[in-house]
């Protein structure tokens, strides 16, 4: 084609401008001719290029319809079972004093929580102010101190209580989207399967995924604060030891020192009548 567009060019450019009559009375016009030319060039190009969009699209449509198969049976493939939370039924309640904590750690309420825990533990009693004030001052900071150690402990543990109890009350509904969101994601259906589909499945992938690392930093947290309690009671155990250690050399050792030297010295100057 190229060797023809040469041709007719030079034709073009060697014939001349003036019109003339051919054979029958044919009248030949270069500009026409010339036109004719140019418009069948162009509409070379254009074919040329239909034939690779066409190209083009069909390998487009072969490329999204082998992307739009999906694997079959793909529940029988990759569908398994996973443990569930249980409710915490199986605890005795001889004395009726257990029901509001298993109760407490079922629902997460947190005003049950409390009654449970207060039914199932040792009642704190108080100290009265003319006892507070008939202690010597370092007896009343220990005395004090370990009250609110107690009463620290309460508190660390209805907040577990009250999480673990939330957590396993709202585990049903979780593991129900969780297995919605399974079935959307192993199904064939092309409704699921679209563009939309499969990005709004991901997307609530990861929302379930944050609310599932909200509830394990929750339970961290709460793991956390018993640590932190027990450290503490460990530490006011240390001082009180070290506290009483100092009591003793300060207080303790000069009295039995006297008391030894008092009793070494009569009995030295002891004479028998």
């Amino acid at each position: 084609m190229k060797k023809l567009f040469v041709f007719v060019a030079l034709l073009v450019f060697l014939t001349p401008r003036m019109g003339r009559a051919q054979f029958g009375g044919i009248v030949y016009d270069p500009t026409n001719f010339h036109n004719a030319v140019l418009r069948y060039f162009q509409l070379s190009r254009q074919l040329t290029q239909l034939r690779s969009t066409y190209r083009n699209a069909v390998n487009k449509y072969n490329l999204a319809r082998q992307m739009a198969r999906s694997i079959q049976n793909m529940p029988a493939r990759y569908r398994a079972q996973f443990s569930s939370w249980r409710n915490l039924t199986t605890v005795p309640n001889t004395y009726q004093n257990t029901s509001g904590w298993v109760e407490g750690a079922n629902s997460g309420n947190l005003s049950t929580v409390e009654t449970g825990y207060s039914r199932a533990t040792n009642p704190l009693d108080r100290y009265s102010q003319n006892e507070l004030n008939a202690m010597p001052p370092d007896e009343r900071q220990r005395v004090l101190a370990n009250y609110a150690n107690v009463e620290l402990a309460d508190g660390v543990n209805t907040s577990s209580l009250a999480t673990i109890g939330t957590l396993r009350a709202d585990a049903p509904e979780i593991q129900r989207q969780i297995a919605n969101l399974e079935s959307d994601s192993l199904s064939n259906s092309p409704g699921l399967n679209s563009q939309v589909a499969v990005l709004n499945k991901i997307n609530a992938a990861n929302v379930l995924t944050l609310r599932t690392l909200q509830d394990a930093n929750n339970l961290r947290l709460s793991q956390l604060e018993q640590q932190v309690l027990a450290s503490q009671e460990k530490r006011d155990a240390m001082t009180t030891a070290i506290n009483a250690g100092i009591y003793q050399r300060q207080n303790l050792v000069p009295e039995v020192s006297n008391v030894t030297n008092g009793l070494g010295t009569s009995l030295a100057n002891y004479q028998l009548p």
